[in-house]
């Protein structure tokens, strides 16, 4: 199920991690040759990406929310 991106963290490992709308955290490494993904690397880029869609395996699988988003 695809979900939009609002927002990122970084893990303990210093990995950005985004923030799905759905409650879930996925990785956003730029990792190549097997991930590109270079807008992760700046704060622009990341900010270019917020409302982008990503698949998100966690809906898929029924799985609990990482996080309650905040109502204010």
């Amino acid at each position: 199920m695809k979900q939009p991106i609002i927002g990122y963290h970084k893990d303990e490992e210093d990995h950005w991690v985004a923030r799905l709308a759905c409650g879930h955290n996925q990785h956003v490494r730029h990792t190549p040759p097997w991930v590109n993904r270079p807008w992760v690397t700046t704060e622009e880029g990341r900010r270019s990406m917020l409302g982008f869609e990503l698949a998100c395996r966690k809906c898929d699988e029924g799985a609990a929310r990482d996080f309650v988003q905040d109502k204010t």
